[in-house]
């Protein structure tokens, strides 16, 4: 991953620094979006780095197009790597006004362990922008579908099988 971070780094013609290259190897390498403090927890071994350097990294990630960011329910910012095949429609990111590409998608949050999925769903996304009152001009829309992710909701199947037996042994001893 560090390869794949070393050179999208260089291609966007900034200089490669190891923390640039560590904190976007990290987002390319993790299965859900992370928050600016897992993304810490993770590097922080690997890289003598502040807190305040790992957030401007990530800042500078998503303004050089090379990451995107997303505010979960709890309204802490999430960050996830663009890959080389997000680079397909520009938009913004409501950052600083600057365009960059990536491609429309929606996200998933679990309600449980809070992690926060990319999900392939542009369906919508374009109607909801058609569909906008005559004078306004949409920029961006983001869509979160919140439920269980697949782990937590074998979690809670699991833990409710034992009870639901439970209840049938309770009702069949009413029964009898």
């Amino acid at each position: 991953m560090e390869e794949q971070a070393r050179e999208a780094i260089r291609t966007q013609g900034a200089r490669v620094t190891a923390t640039r290259v560590r904190v976007l190897a990290t987002l390319l390498d993790a299965v859900s979006a992370l928050t600016h403090q897992e993304v810490f927890d993770r590097i922080g071994k690997a890289v003598s780095v502040d807190r305040v350097t790992v957030y401007r990294v990530l800042e500078w990630l998503v303004q050089s197009g090379l990451a995107h960011r997303i505010a979960g329910e709890d309204r802490v910012w999430r960050f996830s790597a663009l890959h080389q095949s997000d680079h397909d429609h520009p938009t913004h990111d409501g950052h600083d006004g600057e365009a960059h590409t990536h491609a429309q998608h929606g996200h998933f949050q679990c309600d449980t362990c809070r992690r926060m999925f990319c999900i392939d769903a542009p369906v919508g996304i374009e109607q909801t922008l058609q569909r906008l009152p005559a004078g306004f001009e949409g920029r961006d829309v983001e869509m979160v579908v919140r439920g269980l992710c697949p782990a937590c909701g074998k979690q809670a199947v699991q833990a409710a099988a034992p009870s639901t037996r439970r209840r049938s042994k309770d009702a069949l001893r009413k029964e009898l």
